[in-house]
């Protein structure tokens, strides 16, 4: 393999591939990364055959790349700074990414802080570990015995990382019978927002089974607090809250007793308005049991991926909104980045009439459900004709591109067009693009998986859906699919409901909740839990009925706090 070829998967994934061009042009997966090991996965392969965007169009007209950009320029200088949103998605991910966003911290645009995704569990776990998220060496999780996938369908979200671990005993907590669930030697189908409530049950039971790690607890503080907490209620209690029998506890326990454990955390347990404390509570248990800080083993979630580096595209905005609750209606002037919010952020409706009352600059490698609304257009180079590193959030690895095929001279990359308007603005170029990549790659961060400090959980105070649901509502959940990743490749915009519900496939309902309502037709599965209801990510009716709220903390979505209601339409 040519070292000159490389090329970094930018989807928005757990397992960062890394692939390279062979003589014939074709892409295949990297044999030297230990995550890809010489495959692809169906999303990477089908990215590669994508129809990219090679045209700008203003008003709907084909224009030249060179008018978008006069037309572009023109527009913000014509806009108060604080009449102008800069919103970035993670359609594409790279270093390299942020720097069109750095111009417009320049500017003194508003730009949004929080997360759609993952911001609120990660608070969760930096409250406990002083402040840090980083996830332990791929190592410790391959030589583990046990991988609990706790609200994470490991075999879905994170296909190559679950071919390197697949010969292990897996253990799911999960509402949904994930494809991870369905290989498991244990399944606890729990009730949405209770994890935190096993949590503490699970520590219960550790303390019964003297399966505590003493020696993490006496150096870390809290833990007499946090076992206060699992101990001040009765034991059967757990039950009917959590949705499953405290024999199924008592296997979990056998299961894992003299065995080294690895915990794959997934998105879905921290989508609610206490989503920090839910994972403080699971991270907490973790550390009573010993997880942390061994030769095998560990937490895994979405890490600070640049934690350790010093960061070369610096954006400090005077002024940042919650990401989650953007009124693109406040804006004059809408600058979109990589991303389809008519998809993916919450109250579907909002926003298109915010878009609607807004100019609005799509800036990406594709169209979407977003771009229809756009005033102006400018196409992003692809991923296979630029340079850039990906730091992973999943695992320690990196992944590089520095293969650049003829770029179509209609595209222009973020770091051309971040310097483009330095110079059209008089602000002072970016540092050099390889000086930037070169620092990234030569650079090796310390390890800081160690947990020096930590502290339990010692306060839990979390409002449940389970004492609110009343009867003909449903938890609303959503959940990742193999042909898709969030709002990319083949959709799927059916809501599956246990048949148990009595209605039959194809049967057009209308969904409800106290956020909004849309129409959308039914798909029966015994996956799903009988009080729950699923649509996957990408599904365009899912954000008709999603809270326009944050959480308590992190400015972040609570996708899932929300009961649901179904009507025949």
């Amino acid at each position: 393999m040519n070292s000159n070829n490389l090329v970094a998967c930018p989807l928005d994934c757990f397992d960062t591939c890394q692939a390279f061009v062979d003589e014939k042009g074709n892409l295949k997966g990297s044999k030297e990364h230990l995550v890809t090991h010489g495959k692809l996965c169906v999303n990477f392969a089908n990215l590669a055959k994508e129809e990219f965007l090679t045209k700008a169009y203003f008003e709907d007209k084909e224009i030249s790349l060179k008018q978008s950009l006069t037309i572009l320029v023109e527009k913000i200088k014509a806009t108060k700074e604080e009449d102008i949103l800069f919103y970035k998605g993670a359609g594409n991910l790279g270093v390299m990414q942020n720097s069109v966003k750095t111009f417009f911290a320049k500017y003194g645009a508003t730009l949004t802080k929080g997360s759609l995704c993952d911001e609120t569990g990660s608070l969760g776990l930096e409250l406990g570990r002083g402040g840090i998220n980083v996830n332990p060496s791929l190592e410790k999780l391959i030589n583990s015995d046990i991988v609990i996938a706790w609200g994470r369908n490991v075999a879905i979200t994170s296909s190559h990382m679950y071919d390197l671990i697949k010969d292990k005993t897996f253990i799911t907590i999960d509402p949904i019978k994930t494809k991870t669930a369905k290989i498991s030697e244990l399944h606890l189908q729990i009730n949405p927002k209770t994890d935190h409530e096993l949590a503490l049950l699970l520590t219960r039971f550790a303390h019964m089974e003297n399966l505590e790690d003493e020696s993490f607890i006496k150096e870390h503080e809290g833990a007499e607090w946090f076992f206060d907490l699992a101990k001040s209620r009765p034991l059967i209690s757990y039950e009917e809250t959590i949705g499953i029998k405290l024999q199924e506890i008592t296997k979990f326990f056998e299961l894992i007793k003299g065995k080294s454990v690895s915990i794959l955390l997934g998105l879905g347990p921290q989508k609610y308005y206490e989503g920090a404390q839910i994972f403080r509570a699971i991270d907490s248990f973790a550390a009573y049991i010993g997880v942390h800080n061994k030769s095998k083993g560990g937490l895994w979630y979405l890490d600070d991926s640049s934690y350790g580096y010093e960061k070369q595209l610096v954006a400090e905005a005077k002024n940042k909104i919650a990401l989650p609750t953007v009124d693109f209606s406040k804006f004059k002037l809408v600058f979109i980045q990589g991303t389809d919010p008519v998809i993916t952020a919450p109250n579907t409706k909002k926003v298109i009439e915010g878009l609607q009352n807004s100019f609005v600059v799509f800036y990406g490698t594709v169209l979407n459900e977003t771009s229809k609304y756009a005033d102006l257009i400018i196409p992003s180079s692809s991923f296979l004709s630029k340079k850039d590193v990906r730091l992973s959030y999943g695992h320690e690895l990196k992944a590089i591109s520095n293969y650049v095929e003829s770029k179509n001279e209609n595209t222009i990359t973020e770091y051309e067009l971040a310097n483009f308007l330095n110079e059209e603005f008089g602000f002072e170029k970016l540092k050099d693009e390889e000086e930037i990549l070169n620092y990234y790659i030569n650079t090796k961060v310390e390890d800081y998986s160690f947990i020096k400090k930590f502290e339990f959980l010692e306060e839990l105070e979390v409002e449940s859906l389970y004492e609110k649901q009343k009867k003909n509502q449903y938890y609303f959940l959503t959940s990742k699919r193999k042909n898709s990743l969030n709002s990319q490749f083949k959709l799927d915009n059916y809501l599956y409901v246990n048949p148990c519900l009595g209605f039959n496939n194809e049967d057009e309902v209308l969904l409800k909740s106290p956020y909004g309502q849309t129409k959308i037709k039914i798909k029966n599965s015994e996956d799903i839990k009988e009080n729950c209801v699923v649509a996957y990510s990408g599904n365009k009716y899912a954000n008709y009925v999603t809270p326009f709220q944050t959480d308590e903390a992190a400015n972040s979505a609570i996708f899932q706090e929300v009961l649901v209601e179904i009507e025949l339409s």
